[in-house]
């Protein structure tokens, strides 16, 4: 009599069969590398797209920038002028290091504490968008880049 684990390997027909049948051929289409390496440009534009908001020019923090983190984010232990400038810098530094792959697990780990500060401090209503860009730098931080990645390229799992 075959135990329910062994009945998954053998069942070559019905329903449970197809299912098996459909996640290889998907594995097969969508590559692990592939995934990492859309993982680590999105999350990069999110957080590139915020930064951008908080400069003029290259990386000249805006007085509305600072503004914000006076009226709105008002974070504990840091002036509005530390904090805008700590945040701007860090939005377009650690995404761009995601994106080339290059000091991935430590760029994702500095975006999770980013993303951990938005939620516990600025936004806490905001947990299902920060629950998305957690999950997503978590895996980076987990992970890594992947093969197609700087890091990889460097002898850097």
């Amino acid at each position: 009599m075959n135990s329910p684990a062994t009945s998954v390997r053998t069942d070559t027909t019905g329903v449970r069969a197809l299912l098996n049948r459909l996640a290889d051929v998907l594995a097969r289409l969508v590559h692990q590398d592939f995934l990492m390496l859309v993982a680590r440009v999105s999350i990069g534009a999110i957080f590139f797209n915020s930064g951008r908001t908080k400069v003029e020019g290259v990386l000249s923090v805006t007085d509305s920038a600072i503004a914000l983190f006076e009226n709105e984010y008002r974070l504990p232990l840091l002036s509005p002028e530390f904090g805008a400038h700590l945040a701007a810098y860090a939005e377009h530094l650690f995404p761009l290091l995601l994106v080339f792959g290059l000091l991935t697990r430590v760029s994702a780990l500095a975006l999770l504490g980013m993303t951990a500060v938005i939620q516990i401090f600025v936004y806490p209503d905001a947990w299902p968008t920060h629950l998305s860009w957690a999950t997503i730098l978590l895996l980076l931080a987990s992970r890594g880049g992947g093969t197609w990645s700087l890091d990889r390229a460097l002898g850097v799992k």
